[in-house]
Order: C-alpha cells, then sequence, then structure tokens
C-alpha cells in the first residue's frame, strides 16, 4: 500500500499523458541522427549530380571568362544570367538534401510544430538552476556520450588516413591533376566513412532518448487512476465511446436481424427481434432490439430478409425495457410470445415446437 501510494513510476504512460508531453515538446528525437542523414545524404547526391552541377558551374566560368566588356546597361542581364545558372545547377542538389533531412526527422517522431518550447520560464534563465543542469547526471551522461562520439570520429579518420598514407606520401612526384584526384578520393573514403560511423551512432543516440523519454513520461499508480478519472469526463471521450457502441450495436442488429424468426414492434418507436431454437434455448431470446430510428432500421431489415413483423404495442414496450440483448425472455411474456410465434410459424408453415 505504501509503495501504491508513495510515488514510484512504474506505470507505463498513458496515450492522454503521451500526447500531452508531445505537444509539449517532449518526443524522442536524435540531432546527430538528423545531421548523419543530411551527410550521407549530400555524399551521395554529390556522387549522382556532382558532375552534372560541376559541368554548369564551368560552363557559366567559362562564359564569364570569354564575355567581352560588359557595360552598366548589361550588369543586370548578367546577373540574372549567372543567378539561373547557378540555381539551375545547386537547386535540385539542396531541395532533395532538404526533402530527405525533412523526411528524416519525421521519421523519428513525426512532424511537430509547437510553440510551448519557446516559451519563457524563469528557471531556464536562473543561474542556480542552469548550475544545476550543468552537473545534473544528464548534463555528465551527454558529456560522456560526446567524448565517445569524439573518439570514434578520430578513431575512423585516422585509420582511414593510415591506410592511405603511403599514397598521400608518394604526391611528391605527380602531375598536379593526379595530386587533385588523390586528394579527392582520400577525402571521399574519409566522408563516407565517418558518415556511416555518423549514421550508427545517431541510430545509437535515438535508441537512447526514445529509452529516456519512456522512463520520464512514466507514471505512479495514482496518476494513472487520476487520468482514467479525467478521461472519464472528458466530453470527447464519451462521445468516442457512445459512437463505438452504435457502431457495434448496428453491427449487431444487421448481423442478427435477418436471423430472427419475428420482429415484434410499438410500431414506430420501439422494435424487438426474436429468435427460438429449440434445441439449445429453453425460451426465445431477444436478439437485437432498439428505439425511433434504430427500430426503423430494425424493421428495414426485418423486411428486407423477409422476417415477419408484428405490431404488438405493449409487449414491444416491456421487452425493450425489461430485456437486455443476448437475454431470453422471462417466465412473465411467455404466453404472449408462445402466441405470436405460433401465429409466424402458421403463416411460414413450420412447426412449433
Amino acid at each position: 500500500m505504501a509503495n501504491d501510494e508513495g510515488g514510484d513510476r512504474t506505470e507505463q504512460p498513458t496515450p492522454r499523458r503521451r500526447e500531452e508531453a508531445r505537444d509539449e515538446g517532449q518526443i524522442a528525437r536524435s540531432a546527430d541522427l538528423t545531421a548523419a542523414i543530411a551527410l550521407l545524404a549530400g555524399l551521395l547526391l554529390l556522387k549522382t549530380l556532382g558532375g552534372q552541377m560541376m559541368g554548369k558551374l564551368l560552363g557559366l566560368t567559362q562564359a564569364l571568362g570569354h564575355a567581352p566588356g560588359i557595360a552598366a546597361t548589361d550588369l543586370l542581364p548578367w546577373i540574372k544570367r549567372v543567378g539561373t545558372a547557378a540555381a539551375e545547377a545547386l537547386l535540385p542538389f539542396l531541395a532533395l538534401l532538404v526533402v530527405i533531412t525533412v523526411a528524416g526527422t519525421a521519421a523519428q517522431a513525426g512532424l511537430l510544430l509547437t510553440w510551448k518550447r519557446l516559451t519563457p520560464k524563469p528557471e531556464r534563465v536562473s543561474p542556480v538552476s542552469g548550475f544545476k543542469r550543468l552537473v545534473s547526471a544528464d548534463a555528465l551522461s551527454r558529456l560522456a556520450l560526446g567524448l565517445l562520439k569524439i573518439a570514434f570520429v578520430v578513431g575512423v579518420a585516422y585509420i582511414t588516413i593510415a591506410g592511405r598514407i603511403g599514397d598521400v606520401l608518394s604526391t611528391g612526384g605527380l602531375h598536379p591533376a593526379g595530386v587533385f584526384g588523390l586528394s579527392a578520393a582520400v577525402l571521399w573514403d574519409l566522408a563516407v566513412r565517418l558518415a556511416l560511423v555518423l549514421l550508427v551512432l545517431g541510430v545509437i543516440d535515438y535508441l537512447f532518448q526514445r529509452w529516456r523519454l519512456e522512463r520520464r513520461l512514466r507514471m505512479t499508480k495514482q496518476e494513472v487512476r487520476d487520468e482514467l478519472k479525467r478521461m472519464e469526463g472528458d466530453p470527447l471521450v464519451k462521445q468516442r465511446r457512445r459512437q463505438i457502441q452504435a457502431r457495434l450495436a448496428m453491427q449487431r442488429i444487421h448481423a442478427e436481424v435477418p436471423r430472427a424468426d419475428v420482429v415484434v414492434t410499438n410500431p414506430t418507436h420501439f422494435a424487438v427481434a426474436l429468435r427460438y431454437e429449440e434445441a439449445v434455448m429453453a425460451a426465445p431470446r431477444v436478439v437485437a432490439k432498439g428505439k425511433d430510428l434504430i427500430a426503423e432500421r430494425i424493421r428495414q431489415l426485418a423486411q428486407q430478409h423477409g422476417v415477419p413483423v408484428v405490431q404488438r404495442p405493449p409487449l414491444a414496450r416491456a421487452l425493450y425495457l425489461t430485456v437486455e440483448v443476448g437475454q431470453e425472455i422471462p417466465p412473465a411474456f411467455y404466453r404472449a410470445v408462445a402466441e405470436i410465434l405460433a401465429y409466424v410459424y402458421q403463416l411460414s408453415g413450420r412447426k412449433a415446437g
């Protein structure tokens, strides 16, 4: 009992708790993973579109180099030409990079726009609170993870350069074009390896952020009980529950009315569908019932499937008010229902039980 009230956060967060945290900007998202996705996407796009981009920029440079003297009146058209050529070369690359980066960010926790994180709070500018955050366990864990990431990146860079050190030392005898090509190959190899390492570290960081958020959102048993009480009084929750109940009731009506033996009506306000199987039932059973619009729907279904509809206002009202769906009728209604079933069986030629 002491544990139950003591405040131990042992319970999983409720959907409402998760929704409130999301509205406040508390989501599992890794900036390292987003940066790694952007870097890797940029490298792949450079590999794919780099030749085309370089060709357009070189063409623009050659055009500028061979251009005659530009008069003041020709300056604006030239600026427009340069801007257009640069946009044609760079915009596809930049647009795809932005789309991939946004998609990578959205894949972590969806797109979220909230201003609550920007709301000024006194504790954010308080020196005491700031110092506590600096020496907190959270800050120390982030520092340790940051140092670990730096160590991984430095290690990968060292291994990559050490593996090509022979090629780098032989550049003294190469043509300038060869030096440029070798430098580009080494830098490309280094960039790809670093991007892959950062991607792995970003995934690990994202999983850690999710784990830490789950721990932060955990609730006590008392908080869960209070949450359920609030949800019970929520008009939206009540409306949703009523909608679900109405949908389930209508599904049952559509399934049971065609199999009923008879529908007893008021004739307009109430409708009760009855079925009797002597081998498995001790008495006729109410398989569907409804009032007003639902009663009208029951009558329509009965007419569509050839189920007899009998008007007995007092009986229909009494059955609707006293017998739940799925229950057998009480002995007080045996005689009245037996007369109706006998009448129905006589019409259909079925032998009465």
